[in-house]
């Protein structure tokens, strides 16, 4: 099995990989903003003005808010290492099969399959390349 996340096919086409670290990247960025928010909600409080304080239900709901966004982003998180594993089972499941593009002028065996961020591109027994989407038929 040969499954991988180049940037460019045989076709000269681009087409951007997905970043494995991204979901990291995104939970680091979840509790960097987190923590710039409770920084903000400090010096909101010490440079409120006395006469006229926040309400302490303006402050629950400030908090409320933020912690939605934070479950949010948790959620956006997992559904894309979802998405990363169900891509990687459905581009497993190509290799080996015969393949014929949509409007019938290639068919071969897969051999290789790439994974990209938008679709899954084989190379076929016969050196082409075929990306697998609407269409295509796997035999």
């Amino acid at each position: 099995m040969a499954v991988s996340g180049v940037n460019n096919n045989t076709s000269g086409n681009y087409i951007p990989t997905t970043n494995a670290n991204q979901s990291g990247t995104d939970a680091a960025n979840a509790s960097l903003n987190y923590d710039s928010f409770l920084k903000l909600l400090v010096a909101q409080m010490k440079n409120q003005d006395p006469t006229n304080p926040m309400s302490s239900s303006e402050q629950i709901a400030q908090l409320a808010t933020f912690s939605q966004v934070e479950q949010t982003i948790k959620t956006n998180t997992n559904l894309e290492s979802l998405l990363q594993r169900t891509s990687l089972s459905e581009a497993n499941s190509a290799i080996g099969k015969t393949v014929t593009s949509a409007d019938g002028k290639t068919t071969g065996v897969v051999k290789e399959v790439t994974l990209y961020s938008d679709g899954i591109v084989a190379t076929l027994d016969t050196g082409k390349t075929l990306v697998i989407g609407p269409g295509v038929k796997i035999k």
